[in-house]
């Protein structure tokens, strides 16, 4: 069972005023990829700068086309991805 885990960090220094709009946006699509079986798993950093999103039956390149939908994608700073085996 293969994983892609997304590590994106926003640049908080430059924050639009309409930020919490964005957020529940953000929040909406990601349910939605959820609900569809992409998404297994969705972690707030305790910094406050980012998420790590845990991608499951997709490939990278399915992760990192999905990722660039994403409302807050002009606000990131980077994003990192990692392939991953699920043991258990």
């Amino acid at each position: 069972m293969n994983r892609i885990q997304a590590i994106l960090t926003i640049d908080i220094e430059n924050l639009p005023s309409n930020f919490q709009e964005i957020i529940q946006h953000e929040q909406e699509v990601i349910a939605k990829w959820k609900s569809e079986g992409l998404v297994e798993h969705l972690f707030l950093r305790q910094t406050k700068n980012g998420a790590v999103i845990v991608f499951k039956d997709i490939d990278e390149e399915k992760a990192r086309e999905l990722m660039q939908t994403l409302p807050l994608i002009q606000f990131m700073k980077s994003v990192e991805y990692l392939q991953l085996m699920k043991q258990f």
